[in-house]
């Protein structure tokens, strides 16, 4: 069985100690693709490196993540414009909206969003989407954007059904995460009621790991624990899980 880990962050810091073996037992558990959204100019630097020395496995998208938004945000997404006119990446990420620690900066957030969205549509593409305490807020800026042939993923959901309806009728993915597994989380529910064609699984690592390793780093080779939980909810075989998330990401991302 061949996985795609959608978002995963091993580029950061907190696997400096043991990268290798980390990528190492990814691709032992079948986990073949990691794809890397950036957060700002701060980590670009880490993350191709790492994907310069995996080609055939690490990906590298290129956007500016709200949490990095702050008053020099014009310049930061200026270089983060520059960056992917001139480099080669898979994605705009990860962008979006977060009101969960700070919303100092809201409408710059608007603004920068809004302005990724459009240099996501003029390279043809997808947008990896982070969404937190802002899910009505970054809908109404796709929806004013109103962009044909938007693609992408609302990464790590964790809203309704309703919600998540919203997400398909753009045409999005959902991406579904170690949250799954976590008792009461409710994403079972949107699980349950959406054909696998809808979506993605990601880690989100070092964040977010998956039952029996909640509370610890995340890793990519925890993506089949998600599937394992996936399957068991859809009442479907591992295997076709695997296929139809495999196939989902390698089509949105155009992944070899």
């Amino acid at each position: 069985m061949i996985f795609v880990d959608t978002h995963t962050h091993l580029y950061l810091e907190d696997f400096d100690a043991d990268r290798d073996q980390v990528i190492a037992d990814a691709l032992a558990c079948g986990v073949n693709y990691l794809l890397f959204p950036n957060v700002d100019a701060t980590t670009t630097e880490a993350m191709l490196t790492l994907c310069s020395k995996y080609p055939h496995h690490c990906y590298p998208m290129m956007g500016l993540h709200p949490t990095s938004v702050n008053r020099d945000y014009e310049e930061l997404l200026l270089q983060t414009k520059k960056l992917l006119r001139t480099g080669k990446y898979i994605a705009v990420g990860e962008i979006g909206m977060d009101l969960y620690w700070d919303k100092t900066f809201v409408e710059e957030q608007k603004y920068v969003l809004t302005e990724q969205l459009h240099l996501a549509s003029a390279l043809h593409l997808p947008v990896v989407i982070h969404s937190r305490n802002s899910f009505n807020e970054i809908m109404a800026v796709i929806q004013q954007t109103a962009l044909p042939g938007l693609t992408g993923v609302f990464h790590c959901f964790s809203g309704t059904v309703e919600q998540a309806e919203q997400v398909i009728a753009l045409g999005l993915k959902i991406g579904i995460g170690g949250v799954l597994t976590f008792k009461n989380s409710g994403i079972d529910k949107v699980v349950q009621h959406f054909g696998l064609e809808h979506f993605l699984l990601e880690t989100d690592s070092p964040y977010l790991a998956p039952v029996p390793y909640r509370g610890k780093r995340n890793q990519s080779a925890y993506i089949p624990l998600i599937a394992r939980k996936m399957a068991d909810i859809k009442n479907v075989p591992l295997q076709q899980v695997a296929e139809i998330t495999t196939q989902n990401a390698k089509e949105l991302f155009k992944l070899q």
